[in-house]
């Protein structure tokens, strides 16, 4: 039996899955790739990669000052400028510990329309969505958290992200290694890490215990997790990412089933 079928069996009224591997082919799927589902913080994954291309692009650079005094780009990125959760309370000094935060996202944003004169949603449409096709997905409100889109634009967006075509491979490389190394914090959901490692935006598995992806996934797993059910990992030992879609808020359902069901997932689709 294929284990995304698994879903099916979910405290929730609706959910998608799917598995693509390392050539950009879906491998696996389970339930309605075209349903629209709102993200909540998978949204950083498609807003991180529009940050890295104004990187790229030279609209913005890593040392570019933004957020509280003292703090980076680089700072804002990683998750250590000090910002509070969702607010804009500061919370440690900057580079102290990995706090985990909306605003600081939303920060970074806001330091990119200024640099590049363009609203951040426009710039995600033109350099991420409109080139990979993702015509269901679009970000209207928070980068951090108010994006919407469908399994089947997510499969195409993970499949960027191993193989990547609108960023160079150094760049992607440098975005899924660990920033500011050895620094502790809370992962929301899972309680306090250390270290809780970060790359540029994107989360890594590393040695993180306990965690929404299996315990037999690989240290340099890569992806993010949202508060509204939704999760997009990416394995690039095995070149496979899994993206997850619910109509049902993350919670101790999803912290109890997640894990196991992504170990199988990695297990049958490497098999």
């Amino acid at each position: 039996m294929d284990v995304l079928s698994e879903i099916q069996g979910w405290p929730v009224d609706n959910a998608v899955s799917v598995v693509v591997d390392g050539q950009g082919t879906t491998v696996g799927a389970h339930g309605d790739l075209n349903r629209v589902y709102p993200l909540a913080s998978v949204t950083k994954l498609l807003s991180t990669y529009a940050f890295l291309i104004a990187l790229e692009e030279g609209a913005m650079s890593l040392a570019d000052p933004a957020g509280p005094e003292g703090s980076t780009v680089h700072h804002l990125f990683s998750h250590t400028a000090g910002y509070d959760f969702d607010s804009e309370v500061i919370r440690f000094p900057v580079g102290a510990k990995r706090g985990y935060s909306n605003r600081g996202f939303e920060k970074l944003a806001e330091h990119l329309e200024r640099e590049a004169e363009i609203p951040f949603a426009e710039y995600a449409q033109e350099a991420v969505f409109t080139p990979l096709g993702m015509s269901d997905t679009q970000i209207e409100g928070s980068c951090a958290k108010d994006g919407r889109s469908s399994a089947s634009d997510l499969a195409r967006f993970a499949a960027e992200l191993l193989r990547p075509t609108l960023v160079s491979q150094e760049t992607m490389a440098d975005a899924t290694r660990v920033h500011f190394q050895g620094l502790a914090g809370i992962l929301p959901g899972y309680g306090r890490q250390n270290p809780n490692d970060w790359g540029l935006g994107f989360e890594i598995r590393s040695s993180k215990n306990p965690h929404w992806t299996g315990t037999t996934h690989p240290g340099t797993t890569f992806g993010h997790f949202g508060q509204s059910g939704t999760f997009l990992w990416v394995d690039p030992v095995d070149q496979l990412a899994c993206v997850t879609l619910t109509d049902r808020n993350f919670g101790p359902w999803a912290a109890e089933i997640w894990a196991g069901y992504n170990e199988r997932v990695l297990k049958q689709y490497t098999a």
